[in-house]
């Protein structure tokens, strides 16, 4: 144990608990709770392979997900910024298994409290080209965060919102295939990775949590469509904030408990109902998940409402240029603001229209172009974006010193033979952002709120 932890010791209410819920087993759980937490990460499609110079182990519940040795130092790795993979906490992948088994992938899914973004990425990368994520935060200094690793990820198949859950509720009733309530909760699965939440745990907070996380549950209930599922889920280890709510949710909103198939080996413990994931069984942290299925009745399908007044949207500039940037562009549609233009999937155009107009929206799709005095320059987000061509720029490929300048926003010097004008530049292949060569330097068009501050 290392002397932070020694000197937070874990509540004594706490400890009470879950001797009376575990029984014997709880001081292997105290044990655990005093090691050092695991680090894993969730590989992105952009790539197959990782830089890191330590031994990989495979999360067995997620195809791409893995364990490291040791905790590297993410910052310098520019591959990190690229969103080539994302630090996940390891059990937070479970939720793959639950979308394997009840959800498809053409599905529309609402993440009510998804900041940072682990699982709407997670989700965005389980859904086809067919589906659409709405990611949601109601804590307006997370949504940005939250923007950032959605857009980083690069799929564009996803609206950020802003909104409370009720608002969902009242405004899209019966739209989403599945919803996912990652609900705020007393944090008591966080014990070792965050030694703060055991000073803030308290019987009240306890209570107070399993209280808002009904009515978190009581205000989107409306927004899942009749047959959907509804997935539970809270890094904490108490009955009153799981096994009970899910109980309540069962006899009061009339939703049904379904089971999740899993191997005897991943050291899952089954809550009756529900499932945990205790830091002494799995390599994780603590979890409780539980799938729920909204009962089927006659019901009116969503459509879309009619706007009140149509909708004039600005004719969009050069869009045959910012066509050839991408490498299906059939499958996108753009929007014209009075500097940037975005662009989002076509598939879902009058609903993405719709969303926009209802509720609170951060950003959806990615950006694709700013306007700069006379000419077009392509957004930072493109080069995240998988639907750019790589081959509708020139490319230049840094070296790890030059990658971790141009995110600190450093100067570049430009390489002799290089193109003027706009230049992507990429590390190991992978699109890092782009710059601007106006022959005497390079422009970094990398976005300053993003850059490294501190290495």
């Amino acid at each position: 144990m290392d002397k932070e932890r020694a000197k937070q010791v874990l509540p004594i209410d706490f400890i009470e608990e879950m001797r009376q819920q575990l029984g014997p087993e709880a001081d292997l759980l105290f044990r655990a709770l005093d090691e050092e937490p695991t680090t894993a990460i969730r590989l992105n499609d952009k790539v197959n392979t990782l830089t890191f110079d330590c031994d990989i182990d495979e999360v067995p519940w997620h195809l791409e997900g893995y364990y490291l040795e040791e905790r590297p130092q993410f910052t310098l790795d520019p591959l990190f910024h690229t969103g080539a993979y994302y630090v996940q906490e390891a059990s937070s992948m479970f939720i793959q298994q639950a979308l394997d088994q009840y959800v498809s992938p053409n599905s529309i899914i609402l993440d009510l409290c998804a900041a940072p973004g682990g699982k709407s990425t997670l989700i965005s990368q389980f859904l086809d080209k067919d589906g659409l994520l709405v990611s949601n935060e109601v804590v307006r200094q997370r949504v940005f965060i939250l923007s950032e690793n959605i857009q980083k990820w690069g799929n564009g198949n996803t609206v950020v919102t802003h909104n409370q859950a009720g608002d969902f509720g009242e405004r899209c009733r019966n739209l989403f295939d599945c919803v996912l309530v990652d609900a705020p909760c007393s944090g008591e699965g966080m014990f070792r990775k965050d030694l703060n939440a055991r000073a803030e745990w308290s019987k009240k907070n306890v209570k107070m949590c399993a209280e808002r996380q009904r009515k978190i549950l009581m205000d989107v209930w409306d927004a899942l469509r009749p047959g959907g599922i509804l997935i539970y889920s809270t890094c904490t280890f108490n009955k009153e904030e799981n096994e009970h709510n899910v109980e309540w949710a069962a006899e009061c909103l009339g939703a049904e408990v379904l089971e999740l198939d899993y191997d005897p080996d991943w050291g899952i413990t089954e809550g009756f109902p529900g499932y945990h994931f205790y830091p002494h069984k799995v390599k994780g942290e603590g979890l409780y998940i539980c799938v729920l299925q909204k009962n089927m009745e006659d019901y009116a399908p969503f459509r879309i409402p009619a706007p009140k007044k149509p909708q004039q949207q600005q004719k969009v500039e050069e869009e045959a240029l910012l066509q050839t940037w991408l490498k299906f562009p059939q499958d996108w549609v753009f929007r014209q603001g009075d500097r940037f233009i975005t662009a989002y999937p076509a598939r879902h155009k009058e609903l993405i229209d719709y969303l926009t107009s209802c509720l609170t929206c951060i950003s959806l799709g990615f950006g694709i172009s700013e306007k700069k005095r006379v000419s077009m320059v392509p957004q930072h987000s493109l080069s995240m974006a998988k639907a750019l061509r790589k081959d509708a720029f020139p490319c230049l490929d840094l070296s790890l010193e030059k990658a971790l300048a141009y995110l600190r926003s450093d100067t570049i010097e430009v390489e002799q033979g290089m193109p003027t004008g706009i230049v992507l530049l990429t590390y190991e292949d992978v699109p890092l952002g782009f710059v601007k060569n106006v022959g005497n330097r390079l422009n970094n068009l990398y976005p300053k709120e993003w850059r490294i501050r501190n290495l």
